[in-house]
């Protein structure tokens, strides 16, 4: 059986202060640290502490941060009308916040500059390490460590995604070590050696199973370290050119990896909407972990009913994703011999696409998508049904209760085959038939749901190593492969946490420039005449625009219905503003630097900024 994420996420905080009160009694309801390490099930309800944190589903109420659709809506996939969102354009006042609960940085999809998760599972770890011999035994401890060093990894994985180099900490850092305090940033390659060893730990000591199906267990942390291990590893290839460290970190992207693959624990017998849309997903066998909703203990959030069709989507999907999803007979568009796979419009793609695009979207234009392509991935399928009528709780506001698949299946064999793909371009074991046949091939051998076969969707034919596609669109610096890999992911993850941060380990951020990338301008064909009449009125004219397949913009006047069939424009759309490389990373707060200089210390600025 596989483990699931509680219910309700069990916090405890950790006070420090001492506890006073009415003739001196302990305080019932907060912990006392002197005396509450003595027990492996306050380990346990301390570790609580950090799901809310790092597991985070579909967040709670009307929560974004790190939440599908509401939060991951900053990459080259999502296109508004207006003015295109765009990257800092200089360095904030200030960066830093110290409380547990401070908010991520939408464009570069992680956390603020913040130590106390850091300082938290410093403080687990030596708490843990102080009850060994006297209230745990060995195996206990080993256990409970692991799980202290998987979030320390984990934190330091996000901090180093955005900011590259950090001030590395492994224990508890005193108020009076101020040179520890304020020392400088240590490399990223320095941090994510810790890092490495923190994971390599876990990998050896977590349990494999822990109680009653509800914690953190070794499957669940090899997903996530495959995952960072993956990043880390193509960053030093692609930034900094370090072909032993990307090695390094790659090796045990595959290792961890096999640890899930190779347990027979998991496989591929969902269809691809049941993993989002279900409100249970305990025995979807895809599923490493997941977050569970109930209303009845006010545990809900919001992400269904912005899926529900009438809820507005801005932004929304492009052309350039569009072009990206592959006909079924496993070819990019322009190579694909399934009839009318050449056409753009919704319902042609619905017919010629891998399964995912039926899966995902909406199968006609909808006005309430920025450029009229809506997402309907996080509900089910009895949830669209309510448009135009009233919704049930479970699909309006922020009472939603599907359930939210934290790690699956899909991103370790995906993390494994790009890993492997990765390493074979440096000297490592070219990939094999059998590679994609466990990884892409087991994903697009996915169940289809009644809903999609009635429509007349086929899955995907396999990826044979011998005839990998050769996208005329291929950037010519990234094998035919790794370019089908690479497309996979943006299939698979569309809306999900993955989009930007791999454009940007891939070192791509070029893909976000509007001006060299046209298609991120444009929603899918529409016929206007034919497909969406209740625009061709008074209120649109000179407000509806298309561009035809030769780049011809048409705006509609009022009399040229029958004209206004093409590539639908967002209305009133213009470019992201120019960026630099400067944007792979966050700069840091003017504020914290200045600090660190009244003490007489340096804090290095990223490059840039």
């Amino acid at each position: 059986m596989k483990k699931h994420i509680l219910i309700i996420f069990s916090a405890v905080a950790l006070l420090t202060s001492s506890c006073s009160g009415f003739l001196d009694r302990p305080s019932l309801t907060t912990m006392d640290d002197g005396n509450y390490w003595t027990s492996e099930n306050n380990l346990r309800l301390f570790a609580n502490g950090f799901y809310q944190n790092y597991f985070v589903g579909y967040n709670s109420a009307w929560g974004v941060d790190y939440a599908p659709l509401r939060g991951y809506y900053f990459s080259d996939d999502f296109t508004s009308a207006g003015k295109q969102a765009g990257f800092e354009t200089q360095a904030p006042a200030s960066r830093a916040a110290t409380s547990e609960t401070a908010a991520w940085l939408t464009t570069y999809a992680g956390p603020t500059w913040n130590f106390a998760w850091v300082r938290k599972s410093n403080l687990f770890l030596e708490r843990i390490d102080g009850m060994k011999g006297k209230y745990i035994t060995d195996a206990v401890h080993q256990h409970w460590s692991a799980v202290a060093r998987f979030f320390r990894g984990y934190e330091y994985s996000r901090l180093v995604s955005v900011f590259g180099d950090v001030q590395y900490y492994d224990k508890v850092v005193g108020d009076t070590e101020t040179d520890l305090l304020f020392k400088d940033r240590d490399s990223r390659t320095v941090v994510m050696d810790k890092v490495y060893d923190d994971f390599d730990y876990v990998l050896t000591n977590m349990r494999l199973t822990d109680g009653d199906n509800q914690y953190l267990n070794r499957y669940i942390a090899a997903g996530f370290i495959s995952r960072f291990m993956l990043f880390e590893g193509t960053w030093q290839k692609y930034h900094l050119n370090n072909t032993d460290k990307a090695k390094k970190y790659l090796e045990m992207a595959v290792r961890a990896a096999d640890i899930v693959m190779n347990s027979g624990r998991y496989t591929f017998t969902s269809d691809f909407r049941s993993l989002f849309g279900s409100q249970d997903l305990a025995s979807n066998k895809e599923v490493l972990m997941y977050r569970k909703y109930d209303a009845a203990l006010s545990v809900t959030h919001h992400v269904a009913s912005y899926s529900n069709l009438t809820e507005s989507q801005s932004p929304s999907t492009n052309l350039k994703v569009i072009k990206e999803f592959i006909a079924r007979d496993g070819k990019p568009y322009k190579l694909s011999t399934v009839p009318n796979a050449d056409k753009l419009d919704i319902k042609s793609l619905v017919a010629t696409r891998d399964p995912r695009f039926e899966a995902t979207f909406w199968d006609a234009p909808m006005k309430e998508a920025s450029t009229m392509l809506y997402a309907c991935k996080f509900i089910d399928r009895v949830g669209v049904t309510y448009y135009g009528k009233t919704y049930p709780a479970m699909y309006g506001s922020n009472t939603n209760t599907n359930a939210a698949p934290i790690m699956r299946l899909a991103e370790v064999v995906l993390n494994w085959i790009e890993a492997k793909a990765e390493l074979a371009t440096m000297g490592g074991t070219a990939v094999s038939q059998t590679d994609l046949d466990k990884s892409i091939n087991a994903i697009r051998n996915r169940p289809l749901d009644a809903t999609a076969i009635a429509k007349g969707v086929q899955k995907t034919a396999p990826m044979q190593i011998g005839s990998v596609p050769n996208d005329p669109d291929r950037d010519p610096d990234v094998p035919a492969l790794l370019w089908e890999i690479r497309r996979e992911r943006r299939m698979e993850f569309i809306f999900e946490h993955t989009r930007l941060l791999d454009i940007k380990r891939w070192k791509k951020i070029n893909y976000m420039n509007t001006t060299t990338n046209p298609d991120l301008m444009l929603g899918p064909w529409v016929n206007f005449p034919v497909e969406f009449t209740e625009w061709l009125v008074p209120a649109k004219v000179n407000k509806l625009k298309v561009q035809k397949a030769d780049g011809t913009v048409v705006t509609y006047t009022g009399t040229n219905a029958a004209d206004m069939v093409g590539f639908y424009i967002p209305e009133n759309i213009s470019g992201r503003d120019p960026f630099t490389d400067r944007v792979y990373l966050a700069p840091l707060g003017i504020t914290q630097i200045s600090q660190y200089t009244d003490k007489g210390y340096t804090l290095t600025q990223n490059p840039g900024w």
